[in-house]
């Protein structure tokens, strides 16, 4: 549970100097540039170097004229390639320009293609009609709509018989529609279409000009072979200028990247008269390497200084974990990195995150599962989520074997139980009445470790940033955890031990005590913190506003404790919902049996996955996180190029 050490970077040096400067930050791969306000507490006879990106309008028109394309031009390695801005920007101006011509003939004729399909479908539903369709929708006193109506609606036209008008002459059909036309006198053609509107009439533009629908059709249908042949030949066009400048593409596209990527340091650079001041933070094994670069340039003057010394800068955080942990780092994101001088909660998320997992979803052939499928997803599909469902897999399936649970089927594995151990079965029947208790109260114990464990990191954590006020009087410092501590032990012992433990001494000393240190936390924090102005304003305002706080105080330590009941109640879900799966498939029986066997295990550990996946991150984020976490660092975004 660590972050990468990281050094502050202040470079000063001529104005002359500050490309190669920017060049040798850029292609270290590890500068995150900084704001030089974060270092410099008086800017105010500063200049902006660069307000604007240069290579921002260049690269986005190259790259949505690529986008155009569908085709991939990886980055490549350009750091022998030195073109000038103007050199880039006629590039990216002249391939945009070309690209564009190519798509847009491309798309135009694909257009074309695409309204004759249409046009044929349309018009092979009035074959029937022997008229030019021109003729009808020229008419002087009557107006033709040709479309289809619902079968549905069609049977309601009976109740406009009395009107002559309203009536549809039927061309063809289909499966849910009748093809046909409506004429409509001129004077009356508003209330007819409304009548047809309410009907779900939908209208399509039948274009045949001075041709019958036939005659129109069998034109289609010599067009769209030859309207295809063109977008082909237009297609081989664009392919082919592609293939002829992909090199060149992928090089100046490349660079433009870096450059741009580049233009980010100098757009919080800073002048000063003929001097430019860039701050920053490089991870502390870069250091030596980067300062070593930056000193052969004259008129550079480089300080480095230790990221513990500069915590009032907010340094960046770089999440450095084993390999266990690492795929465990994108739930830690997700939620928040952690500040420079906070604990990295990555490990702590991995082991208790896979346990918790593991036990909700004890399954041993389902864990298997579990596992191949998060490996593939982790192989093929690159997702995150992957490497992390791989291991709940492991423990699943471990979990499971103290369960005894296979693919649903509990007493497959009693031969082993008995060979192993002398069992007649298996130790842990889940489903049994007496059982039920154990479980709850065995998830009620996880989630008291597991919140004492937080407390424990909350008062490290405190410690660590020297807030010794919360460290020692917090509701998860050393007086919470007196506190509930003793409550716990002190309920257990006096319900479920018979100890006779609630007596006046151990109430007063580790109850009552270390809840007034909680109840006058914040004056106390501040004492002990060295602030001058320690007391409230009011005792009486500040004891009677605390005092309702305290009753939300004590419920956070009930409920966060409750919330670990979710850990044995999915134990018994699991069973029971495998039970129902069994039943079923007994109940069908005879061939149906396996079918239905495969299928409910396939249901319950896709459902099943996702809701424990949801439920764990819960409890992490919720119930443990709360205690010790904030969540509120920068995350280390480095200048880097990330070439294929």
């Amino acid at each position: 549970m660590a972050v990468s050490s990281m050094q502050a970077v202040n470079i000063i040096g001529v104005m002359d100097d500050i490309d190669d400067v920017i060049t040798v930050l850029g292609e270290s791969g590890v500068f995150h540039p900084d704001d030089v306000s974060n270092f410099y507490s008086d800017t105010r006879s500063f200049t902006h170097l660069q307000t604007k990106n240069i290579y921002a309008d260049p690269l986005t028109n190259l790259k949505a004229s690529i986008g155009l394309t569908k085709r991939n031009f990886p980055l490549v390695d350009v750091s022998d390639f030195n073109p000038t801005f103007k050199e880039l920007k006629i590039f990216a101006d002249k391939v945009t320009k070309e690209i564009d011509i190519l798509v847009d003939d491309k798309e135009f004729i694909a257009e074309q293609l695409l309204e004759a399909k249409e046009n044929l479908n349309d018009t092979s539903h009035f074959v029937g009609l022997d008229v030019e369709i021109q003729k009808i929708l020229t008419l002087k006193y009557l107006k033709a709509r040709f479309g289809r109506l619902p079968k549905e609606s069609y049977e309601k036209l009976s109740t406009y018989k009395d009107d002559p008008y309203i009536d549809f002459t039927i061309c063809s059909e289909d499966k849910s529609h009748y093809w046909g036309i409506y004429f409509a006198p001129v004077d009356r053609c508003s209330e007819i279409d409304r009548v047809f509107s309410g009907l779900y009439f939908e209208n399509c533009d039948v274009v045949g000009v001075n041709n019958t629908p036939q005659t129109h059709l069998e034109k289609l249908q010599a067009l769209i072979p030859k309207l295809q042949s063109k977008l082909d030949e237009a297609q081989k066009r664009l392919d082919k200028y592609l293939d002829m400048h992909a090199e060149r593409i992928s090089r100046y596209l490349s660079k433009l990247e870096e450059l741009y990527l580049y233009a980010k340091i100098r757009t919080k650079a800073l002048q000063y008269n003929n001097s430019f001041i860039i701050v920053g933070w490089v991870p502390e094994e870069f250091a030596k390497p980067i300062k070593h670069r930056l000193k052969k340039i004259k008129s550079v003057s480089v300080e480095f200084s230790d990221g513990k010394k500069e915590i009032k800068k907010s340094p960046p955080v770089k999440l450095k974990n084993c390999f266990l942990a690492k795929p465990f780092e994108f739930y830690t994101e997700m939620y928040g990195v952690p500040k420079y001088n906070e604990i990295d909660p990555t490990l702590f998320v991995a082991i208790t995150y896979i346990i918790l997992f593991g036990i909700m979803f004890a399954d041993v052939g389902q864990g298997i599962c579990l596992s191949i499928v998060g490996l593939l997803m982790w192989k093929i599909k690159k997702m995150k989520i992957g490497k992390i469902l791989f291991p709940c897999g492991i423990t699943s399936a471990i979990a499971g074997l103290v369960f005894g649970s296979v693919f649903g089927f509990e007493h497959l594995l009693d031969p082993m139980y008995k060979a192993l151990f002398g069992f007649d079965e298996k130790p842990i029947e889940v489903m049994a009445p007496e059982m039920t208790n154990i479980l709850i109260m065995g998830a009620i114990g996880i989630g008291v470790v597991l919140l004492i464990i937080a407390m424990f990191l909350n008062v490290y954590t405190s410690f660590r940033q020297k807030d010794y006020g919360r460290a020692l009087f917090s509701t998860s410092g050393v007086a919470g955890i007196i506190f509930y501590a003793s409550v716990v032990f002190g309920l257990v012992g006096q319900l479920f031990l018979g100890m006779n433990i609630l007596n006046a001494a151990y109430v007063i000393c580790l109850i009552v005590i270390p809840f007034l240190l909680i109840f006058f936390a914040e004056p106390l924090s501040r004492l002990v913190n060295g602030e001058q102005d320690w007391q409230p304003e009011s005792w009486g305002g500040y004891i009677v506003e605390n005092l309702f706080e305290s009753i939300e105080v004590i419920l956070s330590y009930v409920t966060n404790t409750m919330s670990f009941l979710r850990v044995g109640a999915f134990v018994l879900v699991h069973a029971g919902m495998m039970m129902v799966v069994f039943v079923l498939a007994d109940t069908v029986g005879g061939v149906g049996y396996w079918p239905i066997v495969v299928l409910g295990n396939i249901l319950v550990m896709v459902l099943e996955a996702l809701l424990v996946a949801i439920q764990v991150l819960r409890l992490e984020y919720y119930e443990m996180f709360s205690r010790f976490y904030s969540g509120e660092g920068r995350p280390y975004e480095p200048v880097r190029l990330v070439t294929e």
